[in-house]
């Protein structure tokens, strides 16, 4: 597993505070919004859609919010226009860090998200110095408890998946963008247990770090996670599982 998904499953499983959790919500219904008003409110013609409010609902997003979110970015409901904006950078240890924002506001983002870098031990860089180090994937995190590495591999081989890792706690299959939701299905079918599922931004190489630089790094992109006007960002650090516990 990429060394941001696995921070990503220990901060989830360790639970949020409430205000954090409101913070997240608001996060994942500006995705179901946007997501509506790019393709429609209809989750059967709309993967993004599908996959925003599968999201929301495993963070227990309530579903009146998301139908809410549904209808004002389908203009049902008014709401406010929020554009996409991405920031490139470098964290410590020179880790490529992808800020991906969703905004009402574009200046204020970027002002945040240079402030995070500036703060974090990190510098903001120009459009494109570090988007090519990632690719678009689909991952499914399935449940060890639920199957073998070797069944997983057979099924998810079959259903389009192009990679199958196992960790201690779960097992990642990585997938194609246009593959990701069949062997998602393909896996249920199979009755194993999806823990969670994203189209995300896999780094081609990664950067290996312990210690202080480790810290500095996590501490840079729970930073940036925490900003309002951010949606998603994706690093390609790897550090070892029992650092991060560690850390966490």
């Amino acid at each position: 597993m990429s060394g941001h998904s696995k921070w990503s499953t220990i901060k989830r499983k360790k639970g949020a505070a409430d205000a954090q959790r409101s913070k997240l919500w608001s996060k994942l219904l500006r995705f179901v919004e946007v997501a509506a008003r790019e393709g429609g409110g209809n989750l059967d013609a709309n993967p993004t859609l599908q996959s925003a409010v599968q999201k929301a609902k495993e963070s227990s997003v309530p579903n009146d919010n998301i139908q809410r979110a549904i209808k004002r970015g389908t203009g049902e409901l008014q709401g406010q226009t929020y554009e996409e904006v991405s920031y490139e950078g470098y964290g410590p240890g020179g880790v490529a860090v992808l800020v991906h924002c969703l905004t009402n506001n574009r200046n204020r983002a970027a002002q945040e998200v240079r402030g995070a870098f500036n703060g974090g031990g990190g510098k903001l860089a120009e459009p494109g110095a570090v988007s090519w180090m990632f690719e678009s994937k689909g991952i499914v995190i399935v449940s060890k408890d639920s199957a073998t590495e070797d069944d997983v591999f057979l099924v998810a081989a079959d259903a389009g998946a192009e990679d199958v890792r196992g960790s201690e706690e779960s097992i990642e299959v990585v997938a194609p963008p246009e593959a990701y939701r069949e062997v998602r299905r393909a896996l249920e079918e199979q009755g194993m247990v999806i823990e969670s599922d994203e189209l995300t931004q896999v780094p081609k190489t990664t950067i290996p770090l312990e210690g202080s630089e480790a810290k500095r790094v996590l501490h840079l992109i729970d930073t940036l996670e925490e900003l309002d006007d951010v949606s998603e960002v994706h690093a390609n650090f790897d550090i070892p599982d029992e650092v991060l516990a560690a850390i966490a």
